[in-house]
């Protein structure tokens, strides 16, 4: 990938493909759309999702309300993906306490109609874009359980090489107790 110029935010709105845009939520217009999407992919997130054993519509609520304050503070640059305009899952840029200095993590789910389809491949490609714009970021990583093959098989696409598991905290109820590190440095 080529570097383009640094930006102190990613774009709010990233057009992937025809089909396949990702926006920064709207608080108040997303609730509904976005609650039914994760009511509707319960039984296909509980087994990776810690968040879903607690999943109500003021969580979700509260999740939305949240985004732009860590979009201003640069934390978490959470997107809606929109498939065909309708949103079918979340993604984001994520820094967390112990993420390292200049790495940024992407997370990514989707609706289970929205599956097998190269939506969550061009969503993590997109924010690995976005994520080498930012200033001082010189690697991206996507972490999983080894056992969600199928969210291994995103970064395996994408170049990412392969790198250390570690111990965590098995959180929902497929989780192994092991989380598998995959990680890319820009090029340059």
């Amino acid at each position: 990938m080529s570097l383009p110029r640094p930006h102190a935010l990613p774009q709010p709105v990233i057009t992937v493909d025809d089909d396949l845009t990702l926006r920064a939520f709207d608080a108040g217009a997303d609730l509904p759309e976005f609650f039914r999407v994760i009511e509707e992919s319960l039984d296909h997130l509980r087994p990776w999702m810690p968040w879903v054993a607690e999943h109500s519509r003021d969580r979700t609520t509260a999740f939305l309300a949240g985004r732009a304050g860590l979009w201003a503070t640069g934390q978490e640059f959470s997107y809606a993906i929109v498939l065909d305009g309708a949103i079918v899952g979340s993604c984001g840029l994520i820094r967390y306490e112990d993420t390292p200095a200049g790495t940024r993590e992407i997370g990514y789910w989707l609706h289970p109609a929205a599956t097998g389809r190269g939506v969550a491949t061009r969503a993590a490609r997109a924010l690995t874009e976005q994520a080498f714009r930012l200033p001082g970021v010189d690697r991206v990583q996507i972490v999983h359980d080894p056992a969600n093959t199928t969210s291994a098989a995103v970064p395996a696409r994408l170049g990412f090489t392969e790198g250390t598991r570690r111990p965590a905290e098995a959180l929902a109820p497929a989780e192994t107790g092991e989380v598998q590190v995959w990680h890319l440095r820009a090029a340059g």
